[in-house]
């Protein structure tokens, strides 16, 4: 194994040029921990070890927020340490693709779900689990993030075939250009098709609920229970195993695998231009309106209405539509809050420091005796 395994490339060898002039080597987070990281190096005998790695003071200082911190699946240069002493991460690579979504909760910040990934896989099943409503918003972020959507309707096993299909035709009409494959993954269906995807440096990303069979997938493409699997509730669709870290995994027949705990919550972060790119049917219709400023509600000549009224547009697709634009407008005003907060503080450290400055100047003048 080299580092093209792991999917190391020219520009990438170009961005570490810099940093290789320092010393320092080319290294792949694979894990993170509250304390430290672990990565991935190509040892000086040319084998492939795995590392404990640190942060430096000012790779931490730089980051404008948490997304810019090195995450699981960043290339980064690696100052080794000597005997008892730490590996520290110098700096962090430009990423050619960043999967990311709103930290839960009432937070304004970007949550990195994995970096430099190709293809993000989506698990779900036809049942307790299908919500086209919470697809639209995957495809959305994956096509933000640049990587390739793939979606497993897994369980097929489990339901009728008329509901599967319903459900693989819901999810396809949310974006031709994912590959939507009907699954079971107890029947080994989804591995193949997994397979078929990873080559040497492809990193995929499986994303989806707890329960849908995520788990049973990993340990497939393992080889190995490398993770617990529990039963599932019949009533919800969710299992009583979750996965509780990130980590990026090599795989022995190629490519590499990031796993991820169950999402709960797939909130917005992204911008007004990817998501009117994901609603472009909508937008196309919007564009047919009397008015430019149309609100889509009670105002005179809205053809989206009409489009809901007569069929053509479901009124589930413009409420996601409509829920989303609310959704990254609330983000976009509590990002500026806090942008605003952050700056008066500045302003507020600034003065405090001027002022202490100043005093200490005033002290030093009046030690020399200068005031007499």
């Amino acid at each position: 194994m080299d580092l093209s395994d792991l999917g190391w490339n020219d520009d990438l060898a170009r961005d570490f040029a810099p940093h290789a002039k320092r010393g320092w080597v080319p290294a792949r987070l694979n894990r993170e921990t509250p304390i430290n990281y672990g990565a991935f190096i190509i040892d000086e005998e040319g084998d492939f070890v795995d590392i404990d790695v640190v942060l430096s003071g000012k790779v931490w200082h730089d980051a404008a927020n948490d997304a810019e911190l090195p995450a699981v699946g960043d290339w980064v240069a690696l100052e080794l340490g000597g005997e008892n002493e730490d590996h520290v991460i110098r700096a962090r690579l430009p990423r050619r693709s960043c999967f990311s979504r709103k930290v839960p909760g009432k937070s304004t910040e970007e949550q990195v779900i994995g970096a430099n990934i190709d293809i993000v896989c989506v698990v779900t099943d036809p049942g307790p689990d299908h919500n086209p409503r919470r697809m639209e918003r995957y495809f959305t972020l994956i096509s933000r993030s640049g990587a390739r959507p793939l979606v497993l309707i897994n369980k097929s096993d489990a339901f009728p075939a008329e509901q599967c299909r319903e459900a693989a035709d819901e999810i396809r009409a949310l974006s031709p250009d994912a590959e939507i494959h009907l699954t079971s993954a107890l029947r080994g269906e989804g591995l193949g098709i997994l397979k078929r995807h990873l080559k040497p440096g492809i990193t995929l990303c499986i994303v989806g609920s707890s329960g849908v069979g995520k788990s049973t997938l990993v340990n497939q493409l393992l080889g190995e229970d490398w993770q617990w699997t529990g039963e599932v509730n019949d009533v919800t669709g969710k299992g009583r195993h979750t996965t509780t870290s990130r980590e990026l995994v090599p795989l022995d027949d190629g490519g590499l695998l990031i796993d991820n705990p169950g999402m709960r919550e797939i909130q917005m972060w992204t911008d007004e231009k990817t998501l009117r790119e994901s609603f472009a049917d909508v937008e196309a219709i919007a564009a047919t309106c009397r008015f430019h400023d149309c609100k889509h509600g009670s105002d005179k000549g809205c053809a989206i209405r009409a489009a809901v009224d007569s069929g053509e547009l479901e009124a589930a697709r413009l409420e996601s539509f409509l829920r989303l634009d609310e959704e990254i407008e609330d983000l976009r005003r509590r990002a500026k809050k806090r942008q605003m907060t952050s700056e008066r503080r500045a302003k507020r450290n600034h003065r405090v420091k001027a002022r202490n400055l100043n005093d200490r100047i005033e002290l030093e003048r009046e030690q020399r005796g200068e005031w007499r």
